[in-house]
């Protein structure tokens, strides 16, 4: 009865540790598989701007969406707006879609403002969860295109006015106002005015600041350093995009910008966040160059 006894309590002890075990095991697993999830969450990084991708996001922008977020990228910028709808969303709806894959819209270009309709837009652009409402030419009519290139109609201290005003509403509303360069803007007018100077010494910066475009600042043939040096603070966004040797855009990492040198200065710049924008890609599909951009940005260091 004794010897039975024992045989039974050995049974138990037996089982007891082979079931702790592989508890043990399990829940090694679960560190990992948890561990693996959150560093491939970890890996994304950088922003992208939307207008890059413009005809995929008109005829599929959810699909696209995603394929961003698979590519990298940590949040987006948004370049269309019509009837109240970000890419045919609502703002709570695009919102709600971005969070479901892991995105956040930081920013969004918004050319279309006036002062008529300017609550509305800057109401919408807050319900979407978007932080920078970026003027990306003059608005209202002042912005002009043509073979002579880029323009605008107007004083520049109108536009001073327009974006004062503007910055205002924004920042009201708990929105940060930017204006968004080409090249024109660092180009003197007849009277020696340089746009952007003006609007950097014009502008309250409590209300109104800038994203520097690093293509159109080097196709002006000026040193983006010389603008932080000048203006530390005040270039709280960049959009990063290269330029080839004929001078047109090329994927970031592939043309003859020295970003290295620039990223160097990021903290006298003021930069906050970045974003990767190709105008045209050429023959090079898109979505092949935001990879390339992508994969740019990290050797880069960009982070």
């Amino acid at each position: 009865m004794k010897k039975n006894s024992n045989l039974s309590i050995s049974l138990l002890l037996i089982l007891s540790l082979s079931f702790a075990a592989c508890s043990s095991k399990t829940g090694t697993e679960e560190v990992v598989e948890t561990s693996e999830e959150t560093k491939v969450e970890s890996s994304s990084f950088g922003g992208l701007a939307l207008y890059t991708l413009r005809d995929a996001m008109s005829n599929d922008p959810k699909s696209t969406l995603k394929t961003v977020a698979e590519n990298g990228y940590a949040y987006v910028e948004t370049a269309n707006y019509e009837d109240g709808k970000f890419y045919g969303m609502s703002p709570t709806e695009f919102k709600a879609y971005l969070e479901s894959l892991g995105l956040t819209a930081k920013s969004a270009h918004m050319g279309m403002v006036n002062m008529e309709n300017a609550d509305q837009l800057i109401a919408d652009v807050k319900a979407a969860g978007i932080e920078y409402f970026v003027i990306p030419v003059p608005p209202m009519g002042m912005f002009t295109s043509g073979k002579d290139g880029m323009g605008m109609k107007g004083t520049p201290d109108e536009l001073v006015n327009i974006m004062n005003t503007l910055g205002e509403k924004c920042n009201a509303a708990g929105l940060k106002l930017l204006y968004h360069n080409h090249d024109f803007e660092f180009k003197a007018l007849e009277d020696g005015t340089i746009i952007e100077e003006l609007l950097l010494e014009k502008c309250n910066p409590e209300f109104v600041n800038f994203q520097m475009d690093l293509f159109w600042v080097t196709k002006a043939e000026v040193d983006p350093l010389t603008y932080f040096e000048k203006y530390p603070g005040r270039f709280i966004a960049w959009h990063v995009k290269d330029m080839n040797e004929e001078g047109n855009f090329a994927p970031v990492g592939t043309g003859t910008i020295d970003f290295k040198r620039i990223l160097a200065e990021k903290d006298k710049s003021g930069m906050e966040f970045y974003l990767v924008e190709q105008d045209q890609t050429f023959s090079l599909d898109p979505m092949e160059a935001i990879k390339i951009s992508h994969k740019g940005l990290e050797e880069i260091g960009f982070k």
